[in-house]
């Protein structure tokens, strides 16, 4: 029976589910009793731990890798950068320093994402698992970072300022160090306090589910709610509400096509290409829409009322 905390059935479901490369290097120790044909021999293995589908990895019986993901990690970072720069260029909107934080991470979670589940490292490889273990770090940290700027928004303290800026750059370092440890015991199994499955082949780490899923997921609700609150409430505003709608909903759709797509999309497509290259398209578009939600409510140019009134 899954527990709360089994990757078990999310690396065997779902292709390219990032976590599962931290979990292959221990139970390989423990091969013939745990991994399949699926997941053996090592050189040529996808992501994944018995999966039922996944991409081979690059190289291997023709395999271009994840190649769809690939290009639209790619595309997503020239994108983002975009954003940066024209979110730099909005020198008095409320929240700049902040929401350019967190649109770097999403930049640097995009070339992470793309070695992590692009097949082209080897499973159970120590660079596999070191840039699966930073990624983790900077996506709990990109949560936090998301958070922070619903916190900014309602001006309890100035933006900008070192109250502001010094504990959001402290806790998103926290979140980040603390994922990664964790994500790094997980992998090399270098305490017990974070390390071995019990059993091994449930995938077992409750904190490492937690700061990959729960975390992320309650971030986003905390900050939708109350970035709701500001525009109706505090702005008394209805049309920046639904971009605030539309960026949720676009995010909530990557992740059904992350866990409910992609196994359909990889054998669909003989193990070419699986859902994550969808995912990543609509968690961009998220990212896009949301940068548009914070310019209809803030100014270009300074001026004394904070906010802009649509």
């Amino acid at each position: 029976m899954t527990r709360f905390g089994d990757f078990d059935v999310l690396c065997r479901d779902t292709p390219s589910y990032t976590w599962c490369n931290l979990f292959y290097r221990q139970v390989l120790k423990k091969a013939s009793d745990i991994l399949t044909d699926a997941s053996l021999p090592t050189a040529s293995a996808g992501l994944g731990v018995n999966p039922t589908c996944s991409i081979p990895r690059m190289g291997h019986d023709g395999s271009l890798g994840n190649i769809a993901n690939i290009v639209v990690c790619a595309l997503s970072l020239l994108f983002t950068g975009v954003l940066i720069w024209a979110t730099n260029r909005r020198k008095a909107a409320v929240g700049r320093i902040e929401l350019r934080t967190f649109l770097l991470l999403y930049f640097i979670t995009l070339p992470l994402q793309l070695i992590t589940t692009g097949s082209f490292l080897e499973q159970g490889s120590t660079s596999l698992v070191a840039l699966t273990a930073v990624h983790a770090g900077f996506v709990a940290a990109l949560f936090w970072a998301l958070l922070a700027n619903a916190l900014v928004a309602t001006q309890v303290v100035e933006d900008g300022t070192p109250s502001s800026l010094i504990p959001f750059y402290f806790f998103a370092v926290c979140f980040f160090a603390a994922t990664t440890y964790i994500s790094f015991d997980v992998a090399l199994t270098i305490t017990s306090t974070f390390g071995p499955s019990n059993p091994p082949s449930a995938l077992h780490s409750i904190p490492l589910f937690v700061f990959t899923s729960i975390w992320p997921a309650a971030s986003t609700l905390i900050y939708f709610g109350i970035m709701t609150y500001i525009v109706l409430a505090v702005l008394n505003e209805v049309r920046p509400m639904w971009f605030y709608i539309l960026s949720a909903a676009l995010f909530v759709l990557s992740q059904l096509a992350y866990f409910l797509l992609s196994r359909v999309i990889c054998k669909g497509s003989s193990q070419k290409i699986d859902g994550s290259f969808v995912a990543t398209i609509l968690e961009t578009a998220a990212v896009g829409v949301l940068y548009l939600a914070w310019k209809s409510i803030t100014e270009e140019s300074w001026d004394e009322d904070p906010y802009y009134a649509s």
